[in-house]
C-alpha cells in the first residue's frame, strides 16, 4: 500500500506545510507510518459503520460526494486489501457509478461522531455485475435487510489514515441515545408502579 501522505500532499501542500513549519512531521509520517493493509481494528470499526462518504471524480473535473447508508455492517472488509457493498436501487442518476467509467479514484469518509473518530481512504473502484459473481454476492449479502441489488461495487484500498478528532461534533443515532436512557426508563416505570402500590395500600389502610 501507499503512503496516505504521498497521494494526498501535492507539491503546492507541501510548500505550505513548509511555510507553516509542518513539513518536517509530515515527511517523517510519510516515510515511517506505511499500512500494510486492513487490519483487525479497521475492520471492527467499519463493521460498526451504518454510513460512509464518498468521492468520485465527475467527466468535468469536479468532485462529486455522495452519502451511502444502509444497516450497520453493510460496507464488508472482503481481505486486508479490498472492502465492498451492494449497490441499492436508488433515484437513478447513476452519478458515482458513471464517474467510474472514467476515472476509478475514490475517497472514502467514515464516521464514527460519538467517538469522534474518521477513517479516511483511497481506493479504485471496481464495479461487479450480479450475473456470474455468486460467489462475491455471498460475501456481501445482508440477510436480514430488505433492498433491490444493482450492482456490487468492491473498492480496492490504495492507502488510509485516521484523523484527528479535531472539531468533530459527537453525534448520536436513535439507536444509540436509545441504548442510554433505556435503564432510566426502566427505573422510571419500576419507581411509577411502586409507587401506585403504595396509594392503592394507603386507600386500603383508609377504608
Amino acid at each position: 500500500m501507499s503512503y496516505y501522505g504521498k497521494i494526498a500532499f501535492g507539491e503546492a501542500a507541501k510548500a505550505l506545510q513548509e511555510e507553516a513549519g509542518s513539513r518536517a512531521a509530515y515527511a517523517r509520517q510519510e516515510r515511517e507510518n506505511k499500512k500494510e493493509g486492513i487490519n483487525t481494528y479497521e475492520a471492527s470499526f467499519i463493521a460498526q459503520r451504518d454510513s460512509f462518504y464518498m468521492a468520485s471524480i465527475t467527466e468535468s473535473g469536479f468532485p462529486y460526494i455522495q452519502h451511502r447508508g444502509g444497516p450497520k455492517g453493510f460496507l464488508k472488509v472482503l481481505d486486508e486489501k479490498r472492502l465492498g457493498f451492494i449497490d441499492f436501487g436508488g433515484n437513478k442518476q447513476y452519478v458515482s457509478v458513471g464517474n467510474f467509467e472514467t476515472n476509478q479514484n475514490v475517497s472514502l469518509f467514515l464516521m464514527d461522531y460519538a467517538h469522534k473518530i474518521r477513517l479516511k481512504i483511497f481506493a479504485r473502484a471496481e464495479v461487479v455485475e450480479l450475473d456470474g459473481n455468486e460467489e462475491l454476492y455471498e460475501s456481501l449479502d445482508l440477510k436480514d435487510y430488505k433492498f433491490r441489488a444493482e450492482r456490487m461495487i468492491v473498492f480496492h484500498v490504495v492507502s488510509f489514515d485516521w484523523n484527528c478528532p479535531q472539531h468533530i461534533t459527537p453525534r448520536y443515532t436513535a439507536g444509540e441515545v436509545e441504548a442510554v436512557i433505556k435503564p432510566q426508563l426502566e427505573y422510571i416505570a419500576q419507581l411509577e408502579a411502586e409507587i401506585e402500590q403504595l396509594k392503592a395500600q394507603i386507600n386500603i389502610n383508609n377504608a
